[in-house]
C-alpha cells in the first residue's frame, strides 16, 4: 500500500514538475484564461492586434482597446474615446493596439 502511494505521489510530481508547451505567446495564453472563464457564458471574448505607423492605432467598430505599445521605446501613451491608441512621444515609429470585444 505504502509502495503504490509513493509511486501515486512520484507521478503527480513528475507532471507538476515537466513542463508544457512553453511556446504560447502572452496573448494566446491571456485570451485561453480569459475564454475559460467566459465559457459558461454564451459570449466569447475575440481580440486582435492593429499595428499603424505612426502615433495613432483605431481599433475597429465595436471593439475596445485593452493595451497600447508605441515604437522607437516611446512609453508614454492614452487611450482616447475606448478605441484608440495615442503615443505621446516626439518620434513614434509605430503604434499597435490591442482589441477585444464581446461577440
Amino acid at each position: 500500500m505504502k509502495l503504490a502511494f509513493c509511486l501515486f505521489l512520484l507521478i503527480l510530481l513528475l507532471q507538476l514538475i515537466i513542463p508544457g508547451d512553453m511556446q504560447c505567446s502572452l496573448d494566446a495564453v491571456v485570451d485561453e484564461k480569459i475564454n475559460a472563464a467566459l465559457s459558461k457564458q454564451t459570449k466569447k471574448l475575440t481580440c486582435t492586434s492593429i499595428i499603424l505607423s505612426g502615433k495613432l492605432a483605431s481599433c475597429p467598430t465595436g471593439s475596445a482597446v485593452t493595451s497600447c505599445t508605441c515604437g522607437y521605446g516611446c512609453g508614454s501613451w492614452v487611450v482616447q474615446n475606448g478605441n484608440t491608441c495615442h503615443c505621446q512621444c516626439n518620434v513614434v515609429g509605430w503604434t499597435a493596439a490591442r482589441c477585444c470585444h464581446l461577440s
